[in-house]
């Protein structure tokens, strides 16, 4: 059962992700982001790792606004993070599943769902 240091650990890596110097740090997101991540993202897309990294090395470094962050415990080994995302005037709701490996945890999926 992750401890609550885990939890702790894993949202704050999560709000790392969203930081513009993470994004545009293809090793990092390498760290990040395991081999076989995939995202749904809230434009519709999806996302393999490679495709992600290539797509967040252009990106334009705007603010992504990080709400109501909370982490749930799945499994020893596996934690969901839901959160709300705002950037300029995109709002969306956001999941993440994040794995613990033997170097540490990381991001296996996430998505994003468009809110009004």
């Amino acid at each position: 059962m992750p401890e609550s240091s885990d939890l702790d650990l894993v949202l704050a890596l999560e709000r790392e992700l969203q930081t513009p110097a993470c994004r545009s740090d293809p090793a990092r997101l390498e760290e990040l982001l395991a081999p076989e991540y995939i995202e749904f993202g809230a434009s519709g897309q999806v996302w393999s790792r490679t495709e992600i990294i290539a797509e967040l090395a252009g990106e334009d470094g705007g603010v992504i606004e990080v709400h109501d962050l909370e982490a749930r415990e799945v499994s020893d080994d596996v934690v969901l993070v839901l959160w709300r995302s705002r950037m300029a005037d995109r709002q969306a709701l956001r999941s993440s599943l994040w794995h613990r490996e033997p170097s540490g945890w990381r991001l296996v999926h996430h998505q994003g769902t468009p809110t009004g």
